[in-house]
C-alpha cells in the first residue's frame, strides 16, 4: 500500500492561530517564573502535520499586525504551510495557557481568546473562492466559531464555498467549544457545519447535543449514534472518533472508531503510559484521517493510521512545531 501523498489538490485550514503559554510538567501556571510559548491552534496543527506528511497545505486565519502574529506566521511558513491566506490587522493575539496534569491532578486549558485580531475581523475579508482555488479539501473545526459571531458567519461562509466549489470538507465537531466564550447555544451553528460535512470527527456525545438526542450517549448505543448521523447528515462519507479511558493523568488507553456508510472499523488500541502532552491529539488524529483519504487507504488502515499519529502526539509536547517531525513523518 503506497503512502505518496495525491498532490493533486490542496487542503486549506480555516481558523484561529493561537500563542500558546504553558507551565513546565510538575508546575501549575502561577508557580513558575516562565511559561513555554508557541504557536498552535487545532486547524494550524492539522496544517502542519499535514505539511509534514508532504502535502500542499494552506492556512487562512487574521493574525496581529504585530510580532507575536508575525512569529505565528513565519512558524508556519517555517513547516512548508502556505501563508498567503493570513492577513495581518490591529488588534490582539489569541492566547490559551496550559497546566499540565500529573498524578491524580488533570491538565487545565484556559482560554483567552476574546477581542483577538481573529475574532474581531469582518466575515467579508476573507474571499473565499480565490482562497479555496485548486483546494481538494476544506478543513474547519468547532473551536473555530466559538469565539465571536464574525468567526461563526466566516466558518460557515467558508463551507458553503467549498461545497460550492465542489472542494471537500472535512470538521472537528469533537474541538467545539459551543457557545462557551459567546455565552450563548451553539448547536444550531454546529448542525449546519455538520450538514455540510463530507468528513466529520464527532464522538456520539457531540452528536447527541446537536441532534438533541440524549439517549445516544448511551455507550451501547455508539452504532445508533453513526445511523443516526449519517441519516441526519446527508454528505456526510465518513465519522470517525477516539474513545479514551482514563487511568491516571499521566496513563490513558486510547482507541478509535470509523464507520462509512457501508461499514464501520476500529483501529486498534494503545495502552498510553507517560503521557508528555495531550494538547493536539485531536489534531493528530484529524490529520491522519485526512492523509489516509488522500493517499487512497482502505477505511481500516485509515482508521489505524490516525490513531497512531494521534498515540503518538501524546510523547511529543507544544502545538505547531518542529517535533512533530518525528510523528508524522509517515516512517514511524
Amino acid at each position: 500500500m503506497s503512502t505518496r501523498p495525491d498532490m493533486a489538490g490542496r487542503i486549506v485550514c480555516f481558523g484561529e492561530i493561537l500563542l500558546r503559554l504553558a507551565a513546565p510538567p510538575g508546575r501549575m501556571l502561577l508557580q513558575t517564573p516562565a511559561l513555554d510559548a508557541c504557536a498552535g491552534g487545532a486547524e494550524a496543527n492539522v496544517a502542519v502535520a499535514l505539511a509534514l506528511l508532504g502535502h500542499r497545505t494552506a492556512m487562512v486565519s487574521v493574525l496581529p499586525d504585530n510580532s507575536l502574529g508575525r512569529a505565528a506566521l513565519d512558524s508556519l511558513r517555517a513547516h512548508g504551510v502556505d501563508t498567503s491566506g493570513i492577513r495581518l490587522r490591529p488588534g490582539r493575539m489569541g492566547l490559551y495557557f496550559i497546566t499540565p496534569g500529573a498524578a491524580a491532578r488533570p491538565s487545565e486549558t484556559i482560554y483567552d481568546r476574546a477581542g483577538s485580531a481573529y475574532a474581531l475581523a469582518d466575515p467579508g475579508l476573507y474571499d473565499w473562492p480565490a482562497l479555496l482555488d485548486g483546494a481538494g479539501w476544506l478543513h474547519v473545526s468547532g473551536i473555530a466559531p466559538a469565539v465571536g459571531d464574525g468567526p461563526a458567519q466566516a466558518v460557515l461562509a467558508a463551507m458553503r464555498a467549498a461545497r460550492a466549489a465542489g472542494v471537500r470538507v472535512a470538521f472537528d465537531g469533537t474541538a467545539a467549544m459551543p457557545g462557551a466564550e459567546r455565552g450563548q447555544d451553539g448547536a444550531p451553528l454546529l448542525l449546519e457545519a455538520m450538514r455540510m460535512a463530507d468528513v466529520l470527527c464527532a464522538t456520539p456525545r457531540d452528536i447527541a447535543l446537536v441532534l438533541d438526542r440524549p439517549e445516544l450517549m448511551d455507550a451501547a448505543r455508539e452504532q445508533d449514534a453513526a445511523r443516526v448521523a449519517f441519516a441526519a447528515f446527508p454528505n456526510l462519507e465518513l465519522l470517525a472518533w477516539t474513545r479514551r479511558v482514563h487511568h491516571g493523568a499521566n496513563e490513558h488507553e486510547l482507541s478509535a472508531v470509523l464507520h462509512t456508510r457501508a461499514a464501520s472499523v476500529t483501529g486498534g488500541s494503545y495502552r498510553l503510559s507517560g503521557i508528555v502532552d495531550r494538547i493536539g491529539t485531536g489534531d493528530a488524529f484529524a490529520a491522519g484521517i485526512l492523509h489516509g483519504l488522500q493517499t487512497g487507504m482502505a477505511p481500516a488502515d485509515v482508521a489505524g493510521f490516525a490513531l497512531a499519529a494521534a498515540a503518538m502526539k501524546h510523547a511529543i509536547t507544544r502545538d505547531a512545531d518542529p517535533v512533530l517531525t518525528g510523528a508524522f513523518d509517515g516512517r514511524s
